[in-house]
């Protein structure tokens, strides 16, 4: 596989140096000062290619614009309102450039509102690290006292109701604000965030859609930009949800293996693919991982290597980042799947790699304090990189 490194850009506090240190062979990166809906010109998309060839030194960088992740599917797309219909002319346009300059494969996800959702940035961990994690019961206790969601006592069992409750209660009005800022103030990857009332509004747009009424959108969005990916040379790789099942009223409709099927069977074009993401697969039990990278193969155009460690074995469940060959999915085995996968395609004569990336590492070290973004530290990364590395080279090995 193709061993690629996020970067948020100028502004990001890990380097393209610290990229080409680690030993990555490719950057997956966005214009993330764009908003969502609008057209990415040639001349900028060229100029992030050549910002990423280069260090600050002047040196060539080695390094290469493999991913978009992502051009972000506005809102109004999600929701068919609005201008929508502008901003799908405008995405196509963005892919017909993203062609003319090379890039071929784009990342992108159909979830309403929220993009990946934590409740906690820094959950400690042994040694003194600290992981990302979601915690139903925090999650709860924004949702009923915070947000006030008319209904949201609906969404959760007694049990997790009775613990969300305790929890309201030994909150200070610091870890209040905090909890609110994790979940809607913006991740890493998303260019939106609002404050709570414009939250609420934002739920509102949502209120009479299910998860039937959002995967027909995301249909009719395919339908419309396929095509064009097909005469521009890109594939589509669509993120499964995470957390993969409904929070806050939202509904989630990419979250198993079904529900990939139903989206290839829709918009059978090989262009329409997916992105094996471990991590959010890997958050619900019933995903069996290693089966679906052999179902879905050929459609794997993308993969997040990450793991989470499931804090039940229940749909939902609380779950934070693990060691990525850690947490409760078998990392061996699904990088085993993956590189089987490959083998296919070469002997089919398709010798492109699968780009994949070590996501959501650790802050260890040097990454405490450093003001990476959260899950994009330098050397926690740079651990999981090499521990999958090691297991890559291993298995390669092994089939020789």
């Amino acid at each position: 596989m193709q061993q690629t490194w996020r970067w948020f850009g100028p502004s990001d506090k890990v380097t393209l140096a610290d990229a080409a240190q680690a030993g990555a062979q490719g950057i997956v990166t966005a214009l993330h000062e764009l908003p969502s809906g609008a057209r990415w010109s040639l001349d900028a998309i060229r100029t992030r290619q050549a910002a990423i060839a280069t260090l600050p030194s002047g040196e060539a960088s080695g390094l290469q614009w493999k991913v978009v992740e992502s051009v972000f599917v506005s809102e109004a797309i999600k929701s068919q309102t609005g201008d929508w219909r502008a901003h799908i002319e405008a995405y196509k346009e963005s892919l017909r450039n993203l062609g003319r300059a090379g890039i071929g494969i784009v990342a992108y996800h159909f979830m309403p509102v929220l993009d990946w959702t934590r409740t906690d940035l820094a959950f400690a961990r042994p040694g003194g690290g600290t992981a990302l994690r979601l915690d139903l019961a925090a999650l709860a206790a924004f949702d009923l006292y915070v947000l006030k969601r008319p209904g949201a006592g609906e969404s959760y069992d007694a049990e997790t109701v009775a613990r969300a409750d305790a929890l309201f209660g030994e909150m200070r009005d610091d870890d209040k604000a905090r909890l609110t800022r994790t979940i809607i103030a913006g991740l890493p990857g998303s260019n939106e965030g609002w404050t709570i009332d414009q939250f609420r509004e934002r739920l509102d747009v949502y209120a009479a859609s299910d998860a039937d009424t959002m995967r027909r959108h995301m249909i009719d969005f395919l339908s419309e930009i396929v095509p064009v990916c097909e005469e521009a040379g890109i594939r589509l790789a669509c993120h499964p949800d995470d957390p993969p099942f409904a929070i806050l009223g939202l509904p989630r409709f990419m979250s198993t293996a079904s529900d990939f099927q139903t989206m290839f069977d829709a918009v059978p074009s090989p262009v329409n693919g997916m992105t094996f993401c471990v991590g959010s697969l890997g958050s619900r039990p019933d995903n069996d991982l290693p089966e679906m990278v052999r179902r879905f193969g050929p459609r794997v155009h993308f993969a997040h290597l990450r793991n989470v460690r499931r804090e039940a074995e229940t749909v939902p469940c609380s779950f934070f980042e693990d060691e990525h060959l850690a947490g409760s999915s078998d990392m061996v085995a699904v990088v085993d799947a993956l590189l089987a996968e490959e083998a296919r395609r070469r002997a089919a004569g398709d010798d492109g790699p699968i780009p994949m990336r070590p996501d959501h590492g650790h802050a260890i070290l040097t990454d405490i304090g450093s003001g990476a973004n959260p899950g994009y530290t330098a050397v926690g990364r740079l651990k999981g990189l090499a521990e999958l590395r090691g297991v890559m080279r291993a298995l390669e090995h092994r089939a020789h």
